[in-house]
């Protein structure tokens, strides 16, 4: 896939306000490995207080929480879905998203855009964040 702008955003006070309805973030492609963004990500959202849901192919824990296989596998709401996965899978990512129906929040970080899966997850009436990292975002506002 061709690198894209994202053409689907959120502005900073949508940002603030996704922040502050948000209690549950399932983490797609959270890594065990601590060296990785979105383990440090993970670890940050953590400990200013969300409840951190690592969705991983692999091990059974990460950061002391349950790992799940995928999206669809949680068994409880998830407020937003924080995608550290390459831009030709975050289509699929918001499929699973909008099959559960209690996703609110699709967000891809830094260097992730997939315009199309944005539209659909606009129109499913999600909210959309592209190419922005949560723990930037969140330690800038907070």
């Amino acid at each position: 896939m061709e690198c894209e702008f994202a053409t689907i955003n959120s502005n900073k006070d949508e940002i603030k306000e996704i922040f502050e309805n948000t209690k549950t973030i399932a983490i797609i492609g959270c890594s065990p490995d601590s060296s990785k963004a979105s383990n440090k990500v993970a670890v940050y959202l953590k400990n200013v207080g969300f409840k951190i849901v690592p969705v991983y192919p692999k091990e059974d824990e990460i950061l002391g929480e349950k790992v799940y296989r995928s999206l669809g596998d949680i068994p409880f709401k998830v407020d937003m879905v924080d995608i550290f996965r390459k831009p030709e899978v975050i289509d699929k990512v918001v499929d699973e998203a909008i099959k559960r129906g209690d996703v609110d929040i699709i967000w891809t970080q830094l260097g992730l855009v997939n315009n199309d899966a944005a539209k659909k997850a606009k129109k499913a009436g999600m909210k959309v964040v592209q190419n922005n990292c949560t723990k930037i975002e969140h330690a800038a506002i907070y």
